[in-house]
């Protein structure tokens, strides 16, 4: 689905932003424009000591409110979860090709891994031919993991020390042929695994990649991921692809 041709920089007070677990942050702030499944946002404090924004996903909009749900991973971050309600915020966005959900039939996995699940849930709130199934995996803290069930078939928890819900990793819990379309977010050892399994048994396969960015709009070339038909950017021409253009 094409990027939103409505994207904007904006200065904005945050509504919210608190801590769910250990690292893992959700800030919430306000945007007049409706951002579609699978896009992202640059986000930088103005008092910060940091020279570049950081992209953060689109976990929700609801109500004329978005829901960043980020982790905490370097200075840039860190300084972002120190910020407070009522504290000003630069936002770039929404930046990125989303899902197209309109195109989604048939029985649907998501497939989610660790922060990887922040995108996801506003995707499965949209899907609007037949609830999909949800796996979630995580290392051991789990987190917004309930947000889910209201909009899935069902839901499979995975932590990889047994903590919560199935032990292992997530990829062991999903029989890929069961499904038409299969949808991935998280680390890439978990992506490229699903990809190369749905590439085999010929299965539709997106992958919402995560990378490091400069600017979030192609400039800055900074976010390459080579695919079969070159090299292209994950700000501009991604996050989301289709498993049939990556190399794996």
């Amino acid at each position: 689905m094409e990027s939103n041709p409505m994207m904007k920089t904006s200065i904005t007070k945050i509504l919210e932003n608190n801590r769910i677990c250990e690292n893992i942050f959700e800030m919430v702030a306000a945007s007049d424009i409706k951002p579609l499944p699978g896009q992202f946002y640059m986000i930088k404090g103005l008092n910060g000591d940091y020279l570049l924004p950081r992209p953060i996903s689109v976990h929700d909009y609801q109500d004329g409110k978005i829901r960043l749900l980020y982790r905490v991973s370097g200075h840039g971050t860190n300084q972002i979860s120190r910020m407070k309600a009522d504290d000003e915020v630069q936002i770039l966005g929404p930046l990125g090709n989303g899902f197209d959900v309109e195109s989604l039939n048939g029985k649907i996995a998501i497939i989610g891994g660790g922060i990887g699940i922040a995108p996801l849930l506003y995707l499965v709130k949209n899907i609007e031919t037949q609830k999909p199934d949800v796996y979630l995996g995580y290392k051991d803290d789990t987190f917004c993991a309930d947000r889910f069930r209201p909009y899935c078939k069902e839901l499979t928890v995975v932590t990889e020390d047994g903590s919560t819900g199935q032990k292992g990793y997530v990829t062991d819990f999903v029989n890929i042929s069961d499904y038409d379309i299969v949808i991935t977010c998280g680390p890439d050892i978990m992506m490229e695994k699903i990809l190369r399994e749905c590439g085999e048994k010929n299965i539709e396969v997106y992958a919402s990649l995560e990378k490091r960015m400069a600017c979030g709009v192609g400039a800055c070339l900074g976010c390459i991921v080579n695919t079969k038909d070159g090299n292209k950017r994950v700000c501009k021409d991604g996050p989301v692809f289709s498993g049939r253009d990556l190399t794996v």
